[in-house]
């Protein structure tokens, strides 16, 4: 019998393609939801899956439990962010109906309290899995899948830059923008210090060239340092492709940490717009880097880079991947585990770049001497 999922923000950026990816496959009854039927129906008709279901459905809805039950979904991917301003009543409407549940949020408070629903999801015999984007999904994949190489493992540090001409929602711009020039608790030294949002600005190599990118608060800086015992520095940054686009963001960013903007967030709709008046200019070439640094058993130091190259616009294939790895692996009989938790360790570093072998994304792997 096909997996029922439930695919909530079908519409958006990341959601129409994991729809893309679960459509025209006979192991999902897939439908596909939102809160407005006529962007639901174009999608179903993008989709050319005449198995594909709409159904208008709201989260913030009074009826929002009644309206999932009656669905009786297997497995619901939430992808309708920013999921820095919600709580977990998705979450907590699949315990009531007996669904798995799997997000794509990258926010670091939402995503590490995923935890807090464990007890009941055990209970329940349900999966609730936050997080599965690309952190701190692929990126705990990637360090998962280098630990071994290191006696001791004492920085991560890691970045992301995707090409201007990526495709960008106002969901992903809010969430950035929400901790512009705010306090962020960085893992530094072996102790909890303080950075501030787009601030701390650097230089990064990516394959397709070095870029600026600064601070960002994100899921790995709290698990890490957890998930990973003796690291002593875990940092996170992302930057724009276009250097006034990543420095007028920097510059909003000052204005918030300087009390002049009190809520930058709620301008997200407006800024997104005024960055797509530069679409025509840069590429459509992201990519995400991962420095890992530490000692091998002689205490010799070892370094190792990791990068993963997208182009021909397939960046926002990235962060859909783990939702589709997880679909596909409940699918197949093979995601056991119950309880809730944030997206670590569920699928290995193979498996998620299988998931991406139809796209132009490349990953390579250095040692740095």
């Amino acid at each position: 019998m096909a997996t029922r999922v439930l695919l909530i923000g079908a519409t958006g950026v990341f959601g129409a393609r994991i729809a893309a990816r679960l459509a025209h496959d006979a192991r999902f009854a897939l439908t596909i939801a939102g809160r407005t039927l006529a962007t639901l129906e174009h999608l179903q008709n993008e989709l050319g899956d005449p198995s594909v279901h709409t159904v208008v459905i709201d989260v913030e809805a009074a009826d929002f439990h009644n309206a999932l039950s009656s669905l009786k979904p297997d497995l619901v991917i939430h992808a309708a962010g920013p999921f820095q301003v919600q709580d977990y009543r998705v979450a907590k409407a699949c315990l009531a109906c007996g669904s798995d549940y799997v997000d794509l949020a990258d926010g670091r408070e939402f995503v590490a309290g995923i935890g807090g629903l464990d007890a009941q999801a055990r209970e329940a015999g349900c999966l609730l899995v936050s997080g599965a984007s690309t952190v701190p999904a692929l990126s705990s994949a990637v360090v998962d899948h280098l630990r071994d190489r290191f006696a001791a493992l004492l920085s991560i540090d890691h970045a992301i830059s995707p090409g201007n001409r990526t495709p960008r929602g106002d969901a992903t711009v809010a969430a950035i923008l929400g901790y512009c020039g705010r306090r962020v608790p960085i893992w530094r030294d072996g102790e909890w210090q303080s950075g501030y949002g787009w601030l701390s600005t650097k230089r990064v190599p990516f394959v397709s060239g070095s870029r600026w990118v600064g601070l960002c608060d994100v899921p790995d800086l709290t698990l890490f340092p957890q998930r990973y015992v003796g690291v002593q520095r875990v940092t996170f940054r992302a930057g724009l492709e276009l250097r006034r686009l990543h420095f007028g963001t920097w510059l909003l960013a000052w204005l918030v940490r300087l009390g002049v903007i009190k809520d930058l967030a709620r301008h997200a709709h407006r800024l997104r717009r005024i960055s797509e008046w530069f679409l025509h200019e840069g590429t459509d070439e992201g990519g995400m880097v991962m420095l890992l640094q530490g000692v091998d058993e002689s205490a010799r130091p070892v370094r190792m880079r990791w990068s993963l190259h997208a182009a021909a616009g397939d960046g926002p294939q990235i962060p859909a991947m783990p939702a589709v790895v997880l679909a596909r692996k409940k699918a197949g009989g093979a995601l056991k585990t119950r309880g809730a938790m944030p997206c670590l360790g569920l699928f290995g570093l193979e498996e998620a770049l299988a998931a991406l072998a139809d796209y132009d994304i490349h990953a390579k792997l250095e040692t740095i001497t």
